[in-house]
């Protein structure tokens, strides 16, 4: 484990203060979020009402399985990076987040594809892993004659980088593909859906995320389903078996209450014998790339690095 970023760690918390101090002046939301407040939350997680860029270079399509998927592509392809966004499996878009998307395409000279898997709760699990999975599928049998490269690569942030590792158990145990991606890029993800004990403790603290809103979302994505049901390996891969998975880059902040998920995750996954580099980000909370920090410019330049000289 690393310790990052404690030379900025007072610029982390003056802004983990001045968040919580924002989120203290609007009314708690105790209860389960309805219709009305899931519309405004997917219009724009933190802007309001101000929808999304949306660049020119992505192209929107729809790959087997009817699964959309928004793709770049940069003028040279050395491989494809295959991005499940987050948004607690609730909320958030593949064309969420272009400018970053685009700006990653062409600093690592990969394609870009990020999926538009449904969301709950119109939608619970497992119909969001249903989508990743079959744009997987689809990439692996389609990246040679689509990008003319078979190097590929996994990750997301939060909910996405749970669905990058349930993606990788699903094409391990239900299409024996293994080797296929090459590397695997898991940011604040969670992997205990039964919860962690630093979800469990990290109480009411209004930074992004915390134990109630964590318990409500797994609510909402799992309905009907207690702990134990939660534990189960195709829901939390916390609980499954490793062995097969490619080289991994775990970040988690150490403010964040999925710290214990990515701690955990990264020991069983290099138990499982795949190298890991784990980071946790020194007073980061969740989600701490959204913000304009300088530990989000380090994180965004250490990600590119990975993903440009991983499972060449």
């Amino acid at each position: 484990m690393t310790i990052t970023d404690e030379d900025c760690l007072a610029e982390t918390l003056a802004f983990n203060k001045q968040f919580k101090a924002t989120a203290a002046s609007r009314p708690a939301r105790e209860e389960t979020p309805d219709a009305t407040m899931l519309a405004a939350l997917r219009r724009n997680r933190l802007g309001g009402d101000t929808p999304p860029v949306r660049l020119p270079q992505g192209q929107d399509r729809v790959v087997e399985g009817g699964v959309k998927v928004r793709v770049f592509v940069p003028e040279h392809v050395d491989g494809v990076y295959l991005h499940f966004h987050g948004g607690g499996w609730t909320f958030g878009s593949a064309d969420g987040q272009d400018e970053r998307l685009w700006r990653l395409a062409e600093q690592t000279r990969l394609a870009v594809i990020s999926v538009d898997y449904r969301l709950a709760p119109e939608h619970p699990f497992p119909a969001g892993p249903d989508d990743c999975e079959a744009a997987a599928r689809w990439l692996v049998k389609h990246a040679a004659t689509e990008f003319g490269t078979e190097r590929l690569l996994i990750g997301g942030e939060s909910a996405g980088a749970h669905l990058s590792v349930v993606t990788l158990l699903r094409l391990r145990d239900r299409h024996g593909i293994t080797g296929a991606f090459r590397a695997a890029h898991l940011l604040f993800g969670p992997y205990d859906l039964s919860m962690t004990p630093s979800q469990r403790s990290f109480g009411s603290k209004r930074l992004l995320s915390n134990t109630d809103t964590l318990r409500r979302t797994y609510e909402l994505v799992t309905p009907g389903m207690d702990a134990e049901q939660r534990r189960a390996p195709e829901v939390s891969p916390l609980f499954a078996d490793l062995a097969g998975l490619p080289p991994a880059r775990i970040v988690v902040g150490s403010e964040d209450p999925l710290r214990d998920d990515s701690l955990f995750l990264a020991g069983r996954w290099q138990a499982a014998g795949a190298p890991v580099q784990l980071g946790v980000v020194a007073g980061a909370m969740h989600g701490f790339t959204l913000f304009p920090l300088t530990i989000t410019e380090r994180e965004q330049r250490r990600e590119r690095h990975f993903l440009s000289t991983t499972g060449r």
